[in-house]
């Protein structure tokens, strides 16, 4: 085992222990356990309120997306009470994408694992469970996940697995230090994120307003004040006109979402044209869009047309994969890269329709998710330039888009920012580990990176 960790993490500190999972378990420090059987857990036990049930669609980078989680009654909920997790344990996903963890935290304390997810707990009070899920998160550990994973087109997890990741442990002190150190910067990352959630929850409520209820033609119509400054309640009309998808405010227009911007896929890329030695620009698949650019991306040193390339502030639209984890819009944050098929690069046809068109499409989502799932074959579904152009939408006259880029346009860029920060941070988190590993940064010159960092 030892040899074995020497190949993944190469020389470590001297101070540093060598060991295995399934040593942990052996001497009682740890313990590994799946989630309970499809007999134990039925869709049919779901219900609206109750005790959350994580499943592996939850599982993100070391945090749980709290998004359709469905939930158990107390009877189920105490019939399932070996599977609740605890504060510090750490879950895998038993399929798909098992490089990704995430550690339980306080409020998560008492949820239930999933049948389709496996647990790790540590059990010992000199190894700190945040310390082992950063490690578990390091490149070193991705790689090797892929690579004894089984399974090449759907990776599976078992125990066995799971009981072979190496783990280097210094110190519990240190371990500790390290911890509060990457900490630190995931604690910024996911307060980024929550004000995210916020700019962009505003944003949303506004284009709902304005372009799917029209609550301003609505006051005007009904005599009463719109709510709006003065200048912007008047780009408003005060009538509704008949068209083709029902009463639509006077004066706007009805339009395909084909026509409200331009889609252009990405290229397909052949095995031969990846670089072994991850040289060139990184090839943009649904994964980095969910989970950034990671040891599992691809990269190449081809020279495609222009128009595959992209660059952060682009917006992407994931026409293809799974419905309910894939179809999607994105904002690219992750600097230069070369488009992968099954994502559009949406162009827009003048500046003022951009955040307009970015509204729609995430409000659309739904919509699109169920035209995947219609068309879902061997768990991937998919949303075609067809059904774009089958499609209709109302579509308002410059000037009201215009007033909506004033009030958008901040809080696009200000959430814009706080990727850009993230993604520095996240490269900065992850660069740090390794560093450690290796015995190249020390404990207090990490701190003052992190600080400077922030």
């Amino acid at each position: 085992m030892a040899s074995r960790v020497d190949s993944i993490y190469g020389d470590l500190p001297d101070s540093w222990l060598l060991t295995s999972v399934a040593t942990l378990v052996e001497l009682g420090e740890a313990e590994i356990q799946t989630g309970p059987f499809g007999t134990m857990l039925h869709a049919s036990a779901y219900r609206s309120t109750g005790t959350p049930v994580i499943a592996v669609k939850n599982i993100a980078d070391n945090r749980l997306t709290h998004d359709d989680i469905p939930r158990v009654d107390d009877d189920t909920c105490n019939r399932l009470a070996r599977y609740r997790l605890q504060c510090g344990d750490i879950l895998f996903g038993r399929k798909g994408a098992v490089e990704r963890r995430t550690l339980i935290r306080d409020r998560e304390h008492g949820w239930i694992q999933g049948s389709d997810c496996i647990r790790l707990r540590i059990l010992s009070p000199k190894i700190d469970s945040t310390f082992v899920s950063y490690v578990l998160g390091t490149p070193q550990y991705r790689s090797w996940i892929m690579q004894n994973a089984q399974g090449a087109t759907m990776p599976s997890l078992n125990q066995e697995i799971i009981g072979r990741i190496p783990l280097p442990l210094p110190s519990f002190n240190e371990q500790r230090a390290i911890a509060h150190i990457l900490g630190t910067l995931d604690d910024k990352i996911e307060l980024n994120r929550r004000m995210n959630e916020t700019l962009e929850a505003m944003a949303r409520a506004i284009f709902q307003s304005w372009f799917v209820d029209f609550d301003p033609v609505c006051a005007k119509v009904e005599g009463r004040e719109p709510g709006l400054p003065k200048e912007i309640a008047a780009l408003f009309p005060d009538s509704f006109e008949e068209s083709e998808l029902g009463e639509v405010p006077r004066g706007w227009s009805v339009r395909t979402l084909w026509n409200c911007a331009d889609y252009i896929n990405g290229s397909a890329f052949r095995n031969d044209a990846f670089s072994p030695d991850r040289l060139g620009l990184p090839v943009i698949k649904i994964g980095e869009l969910k989970d950034g650019i990671s040891a599992q991306t691809k990269f190449t040193e081809a020279m495609l047309e222009p128009k595959y390339r992209i660059n952060s502030g682009d917006i992407l639209f994931s026409w293809s994969g799974s419905p309910d984890t894939s179809i999607d819009t994105f904002v690219w944050a992750g600097g230069e890269g070369w488009l992968n098929q099954h994502i559009f690069k949406i162009q827009f046809k003048c500046s003022e329709e951009k955040f307009f068109v970015y509204e729609l499409l995430r409000h659309l989502n739904p919509v699109f998710v169920e035209i995947a799932r219609n068309k879902q074959t061997t768990g991937l579904g998919h949303v075609t330039a067809q059904d774009l152009k089958r499609l209709k939408t109302v579509f308002p006259p410059a000037l009201e888009l215009r007033a909506f880029n004033q009030l958008a346009e901040p809080l696009f860029n200000r959430a814009f920012a706080n990727r850009l920060e993230s993604r520095t941070l996240t490269v900065l988190r992850d660069t740090l580990l390794p560093k450690f590993i290796s015995g190249e940064l020390r404990v207090k010159d990490a701190e003052r990176i992190a600080e400077a960092a922030l």
